[in-house]
């Protein structure tokens, strides 16, 4: 939807520092508009019909999403997507009948939230060196390690994480998910404070946290697999149309309050700005149309990440360079100051999802088929490899 320049709230987070409790006021408003589509059947498009869905393409979804975002709606929260969009259709792709039922259905509504738990302080970038262990013991497993960058979870009941469960074989092979309760004996989570003072990223440690057989979604040795596909929807839907920090539209907005628009280094950083935003929409388009030839998204979604990343890199320079010293002096005036969010958070995109650099290695070796980067510890098992 349209703004009016100096008219109603200016919000250009892109990483929130609310409390606890604003957090889960912010929340409960968006749930009940996800749950008002959920009920019109537009917030599950892609999903099966016998699973609550409508069955279409994720064209049709993507068409949805552009629609609504040129509607006035409570703002898309990173936990419910993590937990609608990612978490949800994992189970419903690997889940057993009743895990589908108890839990595929509980985050497909929003009923409660699920994080995502895969990054380690050893194991980011290469998510395959992770080392956070669970040993079997009879229908049980014994979870113990640390994960890190995890959004929200001091506010998410469940946690989804990959786990070591075999150190006798290569990195890829011997992962496992699990569903974690994170009000559990055993699990500690404690906020990591960022640069714009909040604190929506968190540790969690395991530490002897026992969790039933139950709680395993999809096979043993197989988290490698389910991992990529949660990761190839969180690339596909980064960078969507629902609104994270500043848009083209803002920027426009503020060159022209600071009456800029004839200065030419100006207009050069707009036009970049746009077109780069252009381009990722044709990218989004490529790789929707090649999700509905093979039938899950595909290594395309990097393209349309990478250019997010890019796009909000751009913003930050050029919104930096109108503003001079009023983006770090706050005076108070409408749509300056507030650009500060947008600065310090943007940098975070880079890394969240699959850093910049990890984008780059899947679109050189999977999209455009060059040669795959030596590895000393292909075929290698966990335990031996160099690390």
């Amino acid at each position: 939807m349209e703004s009016t320049w100096g008219e109603g709230e200016f919000d250009v987070t892109v990483f929130s520092d609310r409390s606890e409790d604003e957090e889960r006021k912010f929340l409960d408003t968006y749930v009940q508009w996800h749950q008002q589509k959920l009920a019109a059947g537009f917030a599950a498009i892609t999903w099966p019909v016998g699973a609550g869905g409508a069955g279409l393409t994720i064209a049709h979804e993507r068409a949805f999403t552009e629609l609504e975002a040129q509607y006035d709606v409570p703002n898309d929260h990173e936990l419910i997507s993590v937990t609608t969009k990612l978490i949800a259709p994992a189970i419903e792709k690997y889940g057993t009948t009743a895990q589908i039922e108890q839990y595929g259905r509980t985050f497909l509504r929003a009923d409660e939230f699920c994080c995502q738990l895969f990054s380690e302080p050893g194991a980011g970038s290469d998510l395959a060196n992770l080392s956070t262990r669970a040993v079997r013991d009879g229908d049980r497993w014994v979870l113990n390690g640390q994960k890190v960058w995890t959004s929200n979870a001091r506010i998410a009941p469940w946690g989804f994480a990959i786990c070591r469960t075999d150190v006798d074989v290569p990195k890829h092979a011997g992962m496992t998910a699990f569903l974690v309760p994170l009000r559990h004996t055993g699990v500690v989570v404690r906020p990591i404070r960022q640069m714009n003072g909040g604190a929506s990223f968190n540790e969690v440690f395991f530490s002897d946290a026992v969790i039933d057989d139950d709680l395993r979604i999809g096979a043993v040795g197989h988290g490698w697999k389910v991992a990529l596909d949660i990761l190839g929807f969180e690339r596909d839907s980064s960078g969507g149309s629902g609104r994270s920090g500043g848009e083209f539209e803002d920027l426009l907005g503020l060159a022209r309050h600071m009456e800029r628009t004839d200065d030419v280094v100006v207009r050069q950083g707009l036009a970049r700005v746009y077109t780069t935003n252009r381009v990722r929409e044709w990218a989004r388009s490529r790789a929707a149309a090649s999700a509905r030839l093979d039938g899950a998204p595909g290594p395309e979604g990097s393209i349309g990440k990478l250019l997010w990343t890019e796009d909000m890199r751009h913003i930050s320079e050029v919104a930096s360079s109108l503003l001079g010293a009023a983006l770090t002096a706050d005076t108070g005036e409408w749509g300056t100051y507030a650009w500060n969010d947008h600065v310090l958070g943007a940098p975070g995109y880079r890394i969240a999802g699959g850093s910049d650099e990890i984008q780059r290695n899947i679109i050189g070796e999977r999209v455009l088929g060059l040669p795959r980067e030596p590895r000393v510890d292909r075929d290698v098992a966990f335990k031996n490899a160099p690390r």
